[in-house]
């Protein structure tokens, strides 16, 4: 057992996790109390190795969100900081504005949903016609479709790395954690793989596909378990056939978004993801599966009511991983001109989707607390786009942890 030796302290707070909310938070704390003295642990021999560097490197407006929800607040806020911070450092970024497309009439009362829900937000959306749909992308067709003007496309990479230097936190790479020794009346003691032992005053989790496992060393009970969802892409061989982005409607019951085309920051347009079960944390293909991970999602209720309640939308999200032609259905539905040569398999990301012990996919955000401790328990999509302001919402909260010892 690692332990914590009182006076002994390598950092204020220890981040655990070199994504971009890590890095946010490394930012956020040193930005707020200079001097305080931050270490971020990162297993992987660089940042941003996983879910910010494989998504659609899309800047949400918020549109989607339930209003005065953490995602909400912080997708709106988030994508104008995140347009301004990476204008500020030089970071390839646009704003390119998306469409939201229905293609089936039982999909128009739910477009006129989100056209309610983002001007609650605070977001400004145009209704578009059919025939207004060509004015913005000519080869999409739809019975309607609402256009977003704040949504944008970025590398979240280079703001994960930004973060990082500009932070001035002491970031350790290859460095994953192993044993974490809590004492509420000393601080916290973590091992690391290479036998290291880092000792801090407040530990903040950030570990992302590992954040429940994380919690539970660190001697919390995050009353969710993580469950990777494998999003799987293709490129479009001619990504001519689309100019900015392209959605379809979502269904409200989920949290996932539907197969989208966008067009990143490279010029390419990436088609995806679909959601299907992944046989491991980090599980990028079928192939990759990592028995004791597969175990622990499978003993988990929640996996199983999650299962039986929603076995019809996983049966089409299936469908789509082992069918190309099944997936090319979906992107015709938006893009008819879309021939089946024209995709190309490109990487897959995994989603950490927080799941409760009754089988409901948490929607929001999950900050909790413990003793010492913030654990980030829920972060997948928006979050890139909104980790300026979850940053500055850990930090504060690890802050006043610190101020209260």
């Amino acid at each position: 057992m690692v332990r914590v030796r009182e006076g002994a302290y390598d950092c204020d707070v220890l981040v655990i996790g070199g994504g971009i909310v890590g890095l946010s938070t490394a930012y956020a704390i040193t930005r707020a109390a200079p001097g305080t003295r931050v270490t971020v642990l990162e297993k992987e021999p660089g940042p941003a190795r996983h879910q910010t560097g494989r998504n659609s490197g899309v800047i949400h407006s918020g549109v989607y969100y339930r209003p005065g929800s953490l995602k909400a607040r912080f997708a709106v806020r988030g994508a104008a900081e995140m347009v301004k911070f990476c204008a500020e450092y030089g970071i390839a970024h646009a704003v390119t504005g998306k469409l939201i497309v229905a293609t089936e009439r039982d999909e128009l009362p739910r477009l006129h949903a989100l056209v309610q829900r983002g001007r609650e937000n605070g977001i400004q959306v145009r209704e578009l016609g059919a025939a207004q749909i060509g004015e913005y992308e000519p080869e999409v067709r739809g019975l309607a479709a609402i256009h977003v003007g704040t949504t944008g496309v970025c590398d979240f990479v280079g703001v994960a790395r930004q973060l990082a230097r500009a932070s001035g936190a002491e970031i350790r790479y290859g460095a994953r954690v192993i044993r974490v020794d809590r004492r509420p009346e000393r601080g916290v003691a973590v091992l690391t793989a290479a036998g290291d032992v880092v000792r801090g005053r407040v530990l903040v989790n950030c570990a992302g596909l590992h954040c429940d496992e994380v919690a539970r060393l660190t001697g919390d009970e995050p009353g969710v378990r993580i469950v990777p969802f494998r999003g799987e892409y293709y490129e479009l061989a001619r990504p001519e056939l689309v100019r900015g982005l392209v959605y379809p409607v979502p269904d409200p019951a989920f949290p996932f978004l539907g197969v989208h085309l966008t067009r990143g920051i490279d010029g390419g347009v990436h088609i995806g993801p679909n959601a299907v079960p992944a046989l491991a944390r980090e599980g990028y293909g079928w192939g990759v599966v990592r028995p004791g991970e597969l175990a622990g999602t499978v003993a988990w209720p929640g996996s199983w009511v999650m299962a039986r309640r929603h076995w019809r939308y996983g049966a089409g999200e299936l469908r789509r991983s082992v069918s190309k032609g099944a997936f090319l259905t979906a992107v015709r539905r938006l893009v008819p001109a879309v021939e089946e040569a024209d995709l190309v398999r490109a990487p897959a990301g995994v989603r950490a989707q927080a799941v409760l012990r009754d089988g409901t996919l948490v929607d929001d955000f999950l900050i909790r607390e413990g003793s010492r401790a913030v654990h980030v328990l829920n972060a997948p999509s928006p979050a890139a786009t909104a980790s300026l302001p979850i940053g500055r919402e850990i930090g504060r909260r690890a802050l006043d942890m610190l101020g209260a010892l």
